[in-house]
């Protein structure tokens, strides 16, 4: 099976592509639009500011190929951090410019309490998931995993929502619709049951 991790030079493309080949994927990286159509899965990851994710992968033509991949092929497509914004309509961060628009929802402002939380959210929080999830099959509710990111995805739909945390107040910590997967935390990052939910993605059938 041939994951294709989206390199636009904002990603953490060593530790993703080190996680999934401890996995046996077939890893390739893909910067062009024929490597991505070439995939079987993408992984789209990210770590930076929003606007400069859209530049970047509308510079290399990406941005088309992401969405014919999800939309007229149902790829499986999973986004790490940054790469989850990306998948919403818009962002505080760049309002001047669109995401992805692979899911329904929009990315907020992490709430600093009055300045009583740091931005950014950074280290280990307990996530919350659905019950019946296979993002996080095998995976204990409450686990904690590694978050680093100012922003967060708010979706329209409730039913979209396949995980929560909890930094002043409740933040979406995954999400899923259609073929499309997100995790706000870095499951690269997060030890074994980050590398769990990773096979659970190389194994789900869309």
């Amino acid at each position: 099976m041939r994951v294709g991790i989206v390199d636009y030079g904002m990603g953490n493309l060593l530790s993703v592509r080190s996680a999934f080949e401890a996995l046996g994927a077939d890893v390739a990286i893909c910067r062009a639009p024929a490597e991505v159509e070439a995939a079987e899965r993408i992984v789209l990851p990210g770590v930076g500011a929003f606007g400069e994710c859209m530049r970047s992968l509308a510079s290399q033509g990406l941005d088309g190929a992401l969405r014919q991949a999800v939309r007229e092929r149902a790829k499986p497509f999973l986004g790490i951090c940054l790469g989850m914004q990306a998948l919403a309509r818009k962002s505080e961060e760049a309002e001047d410019g669109p995401g992805l628009g692979l899911v329904e929802g929009d990315v907020v402002r992490l709430d600093d309490d009055a300045g009583r939380l740091r931005i950014p959210h950074m280290g280990w929080n307990e996530v919350r998931h659905r019950a019946d999830s296979p993002m996080f099959s095998g995976v204990p509710d409450g686990t904690d995993l590694y978050f680093v990111h100012s922003y967060a995805v708010r979706l329209d739909r409730d039913t979209q929502v396949e995980a929560t945390t909890t930094y002043g107040a409740p933040v979406t910590a995954a999400l899923r619709a259609g073929c499309v997967w997100g995790t706000q935390f870095h499951p690269e990052k997060s030890q074994r049951h980050g590398l769990r939910i990773l096979r659970n993605f190389l194994d789900w059938r869309a």
